[in-house]
């Protein structure tokens, strides 16, 4: 496989980990019940249309490097820490599951990132932004637990 095809491999990865995040994102902001839902709702609602826009981002350089935005056939869900809980109160699982994606999401940009050090710098760049904004998305999610956990 060539350098461009691992690239394309790689941006196609994220595109669906982009997607699944929306679904579980959105799924969460919408099935939380209780006071202490109400932040993390709130977040996760955001957080669906920067999800959705990184998605858009990573479809174009795709197109960008002649390769093929993949049709709903070619997705696996795989962010079983991320499912909306059977306990529509249960917030901490649903912290811990946005914990978890956003975490495989960074690993991943970063893999990216050395991937197409010295090969693409366009796309180098936009997985640079990406894991910026993945990074913020973590450390607010971190803060919900760390509060949690103290009882605030």
């Amino acid at each position: 496989m060539s350098k461009r095809e691992d690239i394309i491999k790689g941006l196609q990865k994220a595109y669906w980990d982009e997607l699944e995040t929306v679904m579980n994102y959105m799924a969460n902001s919408f099935n939380l019940d209780g006071i202490r839902a109400e932040e993390i709702k709130s977040s996760l609602s955001a957080d669906v249309q920067e999800e959705l826009g990184h998605a858009q981002m990573l479809a174009k350089r795709i197109r960008e490097l002649d390769g093929s935005v993949e049709g709903s056939f070619s997705f696996k869900a795989h962010q079983a820490s991320s499912q909306p809980p059977e306990d529509s109160t249960d917030v901490l699982t649903v912290i811990k599951g946005v914990i978890d994606a956003e975490q495989s999401a960074i690993e991943h940009y970063k893999y990216m990132i050395k991937l197409t050090d010295g090969e693409d710098y366009v796309t180098q760049d936009i997985c640079v932004t990406l894991l910026a904004d993945e990074e913020a998305h973590l450390r607010e999610f971190k803060g919900f637990l760390k509060a949690i956990e103290a009882g605030v």
